[in-house]
């Protein structure tokens, strides 16, 4: 019989055939199968039981009887042990399995730009030997040379393919064998001059090697990365281009070949979004090949069918310009120990001349291609292998599918919105004589036919959706900036009225609110987490809308409302990178299929062309951001540098309302009312987070109500040694004028001031970097918060019974608490210090708090 040993502490414990002589002498115990199979179901039902759960342990198995309490216990703590060894060796292992792979990638990648080096070492020689024979030659021979060649050319001009269509396999099968050799060229070769991209370092927890292209036709994008899914699959995910591509419409696949080596030709219609009600959508017509290659690849490419490629002719189509893809696709490789190494290549020529010149470098941009196809591809297969392996977990009790397809759902009704299709049914209402705001009505009744839609529709007055939508351009603004603030502070620019009135849209009464209220009512926001992608790219979150009823005979309206929301691209530093915020109403208990009436803003960086002086234009309700440009139009390029941001960027705002038949005018004018308010506001934010308007230095002059901040730095210090005795809040060590604020400002306890005033709620005016970080929130939008509003239920109890003693006394300390913050995550702290604070007349000028080893629960 096999017995399992472990090692005895100082004494205790029993074994089958060991003593208890031999356990004081810390001898092995002995432990039977059957006891390590009854220990073992303890241990996965519980890895850490208490002292009683081991004695209850012992009373009810009887095979357990001989062994003492304590030698159970050495027995969990190595079990604990060795699982935790266990864990940790498998995850050395993929660590050194995913760097094998790495630096695989890295020696392929090594190797290409060597033959690329070798190349244009070659054709610089090659034009040096030119140069020598033209200097050298006395007679002048090239225009005869120049003539000869073009009736040469005349005489044997370039073929032509011919006519190729779906009638002709053999015909799509050579088009298909072009189309894989030019993505093999550029996949692994040097048929396109690669520039890896800015923060794409290679790593076995990084996304893997980005580049894009340089001096090409089109724009053109490359991603190789390693994935822990097996090749068949991760094809399966990239064909289904609708669940990555954000941007995808449709995707129709009109005809399906097989060939004779195996591999399947696809004849494929695309349609994609617009990314701006300025510019109109792309499609295309392309062909896909799939096949395998000699070393056991599998190869995805894809190339438009066009009259110089021939092939069959695409279905027209109005509301579309026609894109060309050029030779693009996917070569994925088996790993050694498993999974899969992927090279995507995105190759696209978006016809730029299209667009206003303005909007050119949306389609000009090869790092906004990488962004939102090559490294949308990489990134959603890596998402899919984490979940499959269970690495990701999630909270709220839905499926990781069920996320995806509710972000999913919010990008596509946004887009839909955006670009509202004809076909879709979307109709334009006349305007008002101002052309900044087109208004929207889709009154089809199969835009509603699903399931998600049916409580709205069985209405007898329903009338349909209304979309109120804009774009504007952006000077200096960078794009991620301006979407976290505008998902940290809906307050300033959103309207209570307007938000119950789409929140009532789902109740069984629907149209409760005929329109929005005038003038705005307060509320505050708490931010509900719900799934996250891999890299944080992209959070999906509920929010909770806290407000007053409008009055009493609303009362019955729930004062919590509540949205779906997915923000995206709020990472500064990602090139090229579309910021977006997106949310739609819901009920408190949402369904996975519930009704989604998506709203929001999206934000593009325009890249500069390098050659291009800095433009000063802009498009209807931008144009007042010219003022206060200071008229150079152009800034220190040392400051563009440090702020890391796009000179301009494109905003497009969209809000959907449902409407009543007999209200669709009432709600028209609101929704125009509104949307305008909402520019208006941005417009504000816009310039005031703008970074030339932001000081360069890291403290702030001065704010709002307050003494110059270097005046308030002393203040804080003084107040705190008067009234606690217990020295200096910390020790300056310069006699510079600005010493104690720095010192105040980079003071690892979270420090922050409020006012204190009669008859009105505390709000804070400053705050150190720390109390910016506990708060989550920027020293312009501080003064939104209010203190009551941080604090939970117990904490302002302790503050209301501390009060009168902070202001008699000079200061309190208050107990251990819970607070949150503007953000509405929990915080911990161990210790809070509250102190007057007396300006240099003794008189109070605000009330100071200093809460000591904070932390996010």
């Amino acid at each position: 019989m096999a017995l399992c040993l472990q090692r005895g502490g100082g004494g205790g414990g029993g074994g089958e055939s060991g003593s208890k002589n031999d356990m004081d002498n810390g001898k092995y115990v002995r432990y039977t199968p059957e006891q390590v199979e009854a220990l073992e179901r303890v241990y996965a039902e519980c890895p850490k039981p208490t002292s009683l759960r081991r004695q209850q342990l012992i009373r009810e198995c009887p095979i357990l009887s001989n062994i003492e309490p304590k030698q159970i216990k050495v027995w969990f703590q190595n079990r604990r042990c060795r699982e935790k060894q266990r864990k940790e060796a498998s995850r050395l292992q993929t660590v050194n399995r995913k760097l094998s792979a790495m630096n695989k990638l890295l020696m392929e990648e090594n190797d290409r730009l060597q033959k690329q080096v070798s190349q244009l070492v070659y054709e610089n020689g090659y034009m040096k030997q030119q140069i020598n024979t033209v200097s050298s030659t006395t007679t002048d021979t090239s225009c005869e040379s120049v003539v000869v060649s073009g009736q040469q050319q005349r005489k044997n001009p370039t073929p032509q393919h011919p006519e190729r269509d779906a009638n002709n396999p053999a015909g799509l099968l050579a088009i298909a064998e072009e189309t894989l050799a030019e993505f093999l060229g550029k996949a692994t070769g040097t048929a396109v001059d690669w520039v890896q991209m800015i923060g794409m370092k290679p790593g076995p927890d990084s996304i893997g090697i980005v580049a894009v292209s340089r001096n090409c036709s089109g724009v053109a994008a490359r991603a190789c990365g390693l994935v822990s899914l097996e090749p068949t699959k991760v094809a399966e995910i990239l064909k289904d281009r609708p669940s990555w591509y954000r941007d995808c419409r449709c995707v129709n696949v009109l005809s399906v070949i097989p060939t004779g080596n195996g591999g399947t030709i696809e004849l494929i219609y695309l349609q994609t979004y617009a990314p701006t009600t300025l510019a109109t959508a792309r499609d295309f017509w392309t062909l896909r090949y799939t096949t395998s290659l000699e070393d056991g690849s599998l190869v995805i490419c894809e190339r438009s069918l066009t009259t110089a490629t021939g092939g069959p002719t695409g279905p027209p189509a109005t509301s579309f310009v026609r894109a060309e893809m050029l030779p693009s696709g996917y070569l994925i490789r088996t790993c050694e120990g498993g999974g899969s190494m992927i090279h995507i290549v995105d190759h696209i020529d978006l016809d730029a001349w299209s667009v206003p010149e303005v909007l050119r470098p949306l389609y000009e941009s090869s790092k906004i291609l990488a962004q939102k196809m090559t490294m949308a591809a990489l990134r959603h297969i890596r998402q899919i292998a984490q979940e499959t392996s269970g690495e990701i977990q999630y909270t709220g009790g839905r499926q990781p599918a069920v996320l995806r397809a509710l972000s999913q759902r919010l990008c596509r009704g946004f887009n839909d919105a955006v670009n509202g299709f004809v076909d879709d049914g979307w109709t334009i209402m006349d305007s008002d004589g101002v052309e900044d705001v087109t208004i929207a009505i889709n009154s089809s009744s199969s835009k509603f036919l699903g399931s998600q839609y049916n409580t709205l529709s069985i209405l007898p007055t329903f009338g349909g959706v209304l979309c109120a939508r804009a774009s504007m351009l952006l000077q200096n603004v960078p794009p991620a900036l301006l979407v976290r603030f505008l998902r940290e502070h809906r307050s300033e620019w959103a309207d209570y009225g307007v938000d119950a009135y789409s929140s009532a849209s789902l109740k069984a009464s629907p149209y409760a609110v005929p329109c929005a209220r005038p003038g705005g009512f307060p509320s505050s926001q708490v931010i509900l987490p719900l799934a996250q992608t891999v890299e944080h790219e992209e959070f999906l979150e509920v929010v909770r809308l806290e407000g007053p009823a409008f009055s009493p005979e609303d009362i019955a309206l729930s004062r919590d409302m509540y949205l779906l929301q997915l923000c995206s691209g709020v990472d500064e530093n990602a090139a090229g990178a579309c910021a977006q915020l997106v949310f739609a109403p819901i009920d408190e208990s949402f369904g996975d299929d519930a009704p989604l009436l998506p709203s929001g803003f999206r934000v593009i960086p325009l890249e500069p062309k390098s050659d291009v002086p800095a433009a000063t234009r802009t498009l209807d309700l931008a144009s007042t951001l010219e003022a206060g440009t200071g008229g150079s139009g152009t800034r220190p390029a040392g400051e563009i540098e440090a702020g890391n941001y796009n000179h301009r960027s494109v905003l497009t705002i969209a809000f959907q309302f449902t409407f009543e038949s007999h209200y669709q005018d009432n709600v028209a004018a609101m929704a125009r009312q509104y949307v305008r308010s909402i520019v208006g506001s941005v417009q504000r934010v816009a310039m005031a987070i703008a970074p030339s308007r932001l000081s360069s230095q890291l403290t702030p002059k001065s704010f709002p109500g307050s003494p110059e901040a270097v005046t308030l730095a002393r203040w804080i210090s003084r107040s705190y040694r008067v009234h606690t005795g217990g020295g200096d809040l910390f020790q300056v060590d310069s006699q510079a004028g600005d010493a104690v604020l720095k010192q105040l400002w980079h003071h690892s306890d979270a420090i922050m001031c409020c006012s204190v005033k009669m008859n009105a709620s505390a709000v804070f005016t400053f705050a150190n970097q720390a109390g910016l970080d506990m708060l989550e929130t920027t020293l312009l939008a501080l003064q939104d918060i209010m203190l009551d509003k941080i604090l939970d239920e117990a904490g302002r109890k302790v503050l209301l019974s501390e009060f009168s003693k902070i202001m008699q006394q000079g200061f309190a300390y208050l107990p251990a608490g819970i607070c949150v913050s503007s953000m509405g995550r929990p915080i911990s702290y161990e210790q809070a210090i509250a102190w007057k604070v007396l300006n240099d007349d003794d008189s109070n000028h605000c009330l100071a708090f200093m809460f000591i080893n904070w932390s996010f629960v």
